[in-house]
């Protein structure tokens, strides 16, 4: 996959994962009536019909010019669809503050802080908010039509299995908990809060075995960090009677899941059919143990379904820990976490460092070589984002060095750092990163920006 391929097809599964069937931006927008979340469903759609030609228009942009402002154009309209995005997340948050407050008491120390009228000018603006979005949303839609359109009329084939790429499970191979990189960059800090948490005792009054979620972005290092930890020999001193390690994925299927963790801690094949079977011979394994599991890559919203695989695990000794890894703080609160860890983007230093390891092994090229502008690029493209520098380094490892401008300077790369990482502070944390004064002092200070 080329990278201006590989970049843009990330860009639209960010897209994908906010527009979550149950995530609370669609929730939110359900609210709002007037049809929008069914134009954004086909948003969905088309983005999905026209992620299917990317391979193709990636290597015709080369030599056809028609296909390269068609490129162009699709990364300018990925950038308006997520703006809308952005403003959407915003106002479901300002929604749920207002309805929190509505509830409080008049002694709270948040009505103590800002005065009833910041909560009202909200209602001053709501009837012509819901009119622009929708007028907004209607002119996105549009150009979304024209443009995938415009695929059939420049002759873009359908990749192979491209309309069906956008789910999880077929975009990503199974992890492991065995180290894949060298060395890991900038997750020093990540790592000692990580096992902290991990090493606390729980709060009384809570089950025996904690949850742990590691919340992030795709592409941020969610799983190595869980690896790094789960790996770390510090772990040994927590005194666990078990560890164990297992890829979750979209398809969160009980029996599966529990016979995946069962052989896990026991080594062997369970070759066990009945779901009854495997959880009974699971729960005789951890029952009076403490164990530490890891949940790589968890989607699962459904709260019933978290029930049944825990209930086995339940006779746990005290102090177990579950870290899990998941992409979205709606999945991490169905497992009733005592908190939650919200993984950031990498520094400039850290994604540079990555992108060299990766770029320069068996290299004779040193670092002095390099020009401060080339950097600049790299890191400009990487956003912050583990993945991308890893696979930007492994891209160029195998071209001439005297043809690096040229792939770096694809404009279909062009993401600017400082519109992505403004979008990353606004969707990508949890709300529970920011106590409850500073969510509003954000948004007092931040709606005129959007």
């Amino acid at each position: 996959m080329a990278v201006g391929e590989l970049l843009l097809s990330a860009f639209f599964q960010v897209i994908f994962d906010r527009l979550a069937p149950h995530g609370e931006l669609l929730n939110f927008v359900r609210q709002l009536g007037g049809g929008v979340d069914s134009e954004l469903k086909k948003w969905e759609n088309t983005l999905t019909m026209i992620k299917a030609v990317l391979s193709d228009a990636e290597e015709k942009q080369l030599t056809d010019q028609a296909v390269k402002i068609w490129l162009d154009s699709l990364r300018d309209l990925a950038y308006d669809v997520e703006d809308i995005l952005d403003v959407f997340a915003t106002r479901a948050l300002e929604h749920k503050l207002i309805a929190e407050h509505d509830h409080e008491a008049s002694t709270s120390k948040v009505q103590r802080l800002l005065p009833v009228a910041f909560f009202r000018c909200f209602n001053r603006y709501t009837v012509k908010f819901n009119h622009s979005m929708r007028s907004s949303v209607k002119d996105i839609t549009g150009r979304l039509e024209e443009l995938c359109k415009q695929r059939i009329e420049l002759g873009l084939q359908l990749t192979p299995g491209g309309a069906s790429s956008n789910t999880a499970a077929q975009r990503r191979p199974p992890s492991s908990s065995v180290p894949t990189e060298r060395t890991v960059f900038g997750r020093h800090q990540d790592k000692a809060k990580i096992l902290e948490m991990v090493s606390a005792n729980s709060p009384s009054g809570h089950a025996n075995i904690a949850v742990i979620p590691i919340v992030g972005m795709g592409g941020i290092g969610k799983t190595t960090l869980a690896r790094e930890v789960y790996n770390d020999k510090e772990v040994e001193t927590f005194k666990f009677d078990i560890k164990a390690w297992v890829c979750v994925s979209e398809d969160f299927d009980v029996l599966s899941i529990s016979r995946a963790i069962l052989e896990s801690i026991t080594y062997s094949s369970c070759d066990l059919k009945a779901l009854n079977e495997v959880q009974v011979q699971l729960k005789k394994a951890v029952d009076g143990k403490k164990i530490f599991l890891v949940l790589d890559d968890v989607w699962n919203e459904d709260y019933g379904l978290w029930e049944d695989l825990k209930a086995p695990l339940m006779g746990a000794a005290p102090n177990s820990k579950i870290v899990v890894t998941t992409r979205h703080s709606h999945v991490a609160s169905t497992m009733e976490p005592t908190q939650q860890y919200n993984l950031r983007c990498l520094s400039d230093e850290d994604c540079w460092s990555l992108f060299m390891m990766h770029a320069f092994v068996s290299r004779d090229l040193t670092a002095q070589q390099i020009s401060d502008l080339f950097r600049d690029k790299v890191v400009g493209k990487c956003r912050g984002l583990p993945l991308a520098a890893k696979a930007l380094g492994g891209l160029l490892r195998s071209k001439r060095h005297d043809a690096w401008d040229e792939i770096l300077n694809n404009k279909i790369l062009d993401l600017p750092r400082q519109k992505w990482h403004s979008r990353s502070v606004k969707f990508e944390l949890s709300l529970s990163s920011f106590s409850p004064e500073e969510m509003f002092f954000l948004l007092w200070y931040f709606p005129q920006r959007l």
